[in-house]
């Protein structure tokens, strides 16, 4: 979707301190005062537990609207039984502080599960993305990306943003979320964030913290084996299903239990035919008790 153009208004510089927003009335609220002075909004959901990545796409959000949203809720329709929804980090107050230090006024919502879910999650109108919610990481798990898609739509209903951010690390993700955008002509602009990495290549993560230190010094094999795969279809190599099983194999040797391995098209992730050249590889794998997700896009040469 096309990048979207702030308005010549400049945002209040009065505090960096964020204003904190509980319930869906003080949002409204708030978000009349900022469009009565002409502010274009931009949204950036998250979980909290910001890391350097989710603060870049703060600084994105406001590279392309005049005021930033941004919402902190751990979604419990995303996880599945026997998932870490009850020990997911909640830093509420250090990640105000980490929004506070980029010097801008932000908005943040942090509601609690019964402002958007008032009949509790098992009971909440869902909202399904056929054809691309079940496969990969839909596969191993189920439910996970309806419950993405129900609560982005929730959000971008609240808030009604003229831009909304997502990170390019969970590539399946932005991709549900511009599909239902694009299905239920939501008017928003999606706009994709590069992922951040640490020096080692791993891509940050609210989970990282559950890798123990030899697990840590291992994690980067994941984002190294996407980058084999992908410069050995650079090369000319064509089978795509021995590339994924030698991914497979290498990640397994490294002591990881992969969920997959997957070279798909960019734009739809469906398995690519011999045309195609805006490829992606993904993977998913266990590192201990941690999942690690990574993907690399690539174009394939003609």
């Amino acid at each position: 979707m096309p990048f979207a153009t702030p308005s010549s208004r400049q945002p209040s510089t009065a505090s960096s301190k964020p204003l904190v927003l509980r319930d869906a009335d003080s949002l409204r609220a708030a978000l009349r005062r900022l469009r009565r002075g002409g502010a274009r909004l931009a949204l950036v959901p998250t979980m909290g537990n910001l890391h350097a990545g989710h603060l870049e796409l703060v600084r994105l959000a406001a590279q392309c609207a005049d005021e930033v949203v941004v919402s902190i809720f751990v979604n419990p329709l995303q996880f599945g039984p026997g998932e870490d929804f009850d020990r997911y980090p909640r830093t509420l107050d250090a990640d105000l502080e980490a929004l506070a230090g980029l010097g801008r006024p932000l908005q943040v919502f942090a509601p609690g599960t019964a402002v958007l879910y008032p009949d509790g999650p098992e009971l909440a109108s869902q909202v399904q993305v056929g054809g691309l919610s079940d496969i990969l990481c839909g596969a191993s798990r189920p439910g996970h990306f309806t419950g993405v898609a129900t609560v982005v739509l929730k959000l971008l209903n609240l808030v009604q943003p003229e831009v909304a951010v997502f990170g390019r690390k969970d590539y399946q993700q932005l991709q549900v979320i511009r599909r239902m955008v694009r299905d239920l002509d939501v008017p928003v602009a999606i706009e994709a964030g590069a992922t951040v990495r640490e020096a080692d290549g791993l891509a940050l993560s609210s989970r990282n913290r559950y890798l123990n230190q030899a697990e840590r010094r291992q994690a980067p094999r994941l984002y190294r084996v996407l980058g084999e795969l992908a410069a050995a279809m650079k090369a000319g190599e064509g089978d795509l299903a021995a590339l994924e099983q030698r991914g497979r194999e290498t990640l397994i040797a490294a002591g990881m239990r992969p969920d997959y391995v997957s070279i798909r098209c960019q734009r739809d992730l469906r398995v690519p035919g011999a045309e195609d050249r805006d490829l992606v590889v993904l993977a998913a794998a266990r590192l201990g008790e941690t999942r690690l997700i990574d993907n690399l896009e690539f174009q394939r040469p003609r």
